[in-house]
């Protein structure tokens, strides 16, 4: 489940987590941890809210903090699940603490940037050993790694 990664993968990955908060301190603070990014983290939810009730064929429950909608089909969501504000969209897939501690992680992401959060994960790429907000939250607690 989880694969092996490439040698030499952890100093990309702190390269990337470097990169990506030298990039944040051009981000006028105005849209950083504001009532401005506050409001995209809501209408972020209120999305992922709407997405989930639309696809969810499995439990919807309140889990860590976050909206958890099971049983969501595989095209509506990435990778092994998605979150978007403070809803994880999944599919069927075993969910436990340390996988809600990585999703916990990117709500305080979309806390803190925002709508900015989708334009700059898509800038910070689809390779989670390179994606500065994957590694942020934690690689192993995300699967992308072994624990």
């Amino acid at each position: 489940m989880n694969p092996v990664p490439p040698a030499g993968w952890e100093a990309r990955a702190h390269r990337a987590v470097a990169r990506g908060r030298r990039f944040d301190r051009w981000i006028p603070g105005i849209l950083l941890d504001s009532p401005l990014s506050r409001l995209g983290y809501l209408a972020g939810t209120a999305f992922g809210f709407a997405w989930g009730t639309l696809w969810s064929t499995g439990r919807i429950e309140r889990r860590a903090g976050l909206w958890v909608f099971r049983g969501m089909p595989g095209a509506t969501f990435g990778r092994g699940g998605v979150c978007v504000g403070g809803c994880f969209l999944t599919g069927d897939g075993p969910i436990d603490d340390r996988l809600l501690r990585h999703e916990a992680t990117h709500r305080e992401q979309w806390r803190r940037y925002g709508m900015l959060m989708p334009v700059l994960y898509l800038f910070a790429g689809r390779n989670p050993l390179t994606n500065r907000f994957e590694i942020e939250a934690g690689l192993a607690d995300g699967r992308y790694i072994p624990r």
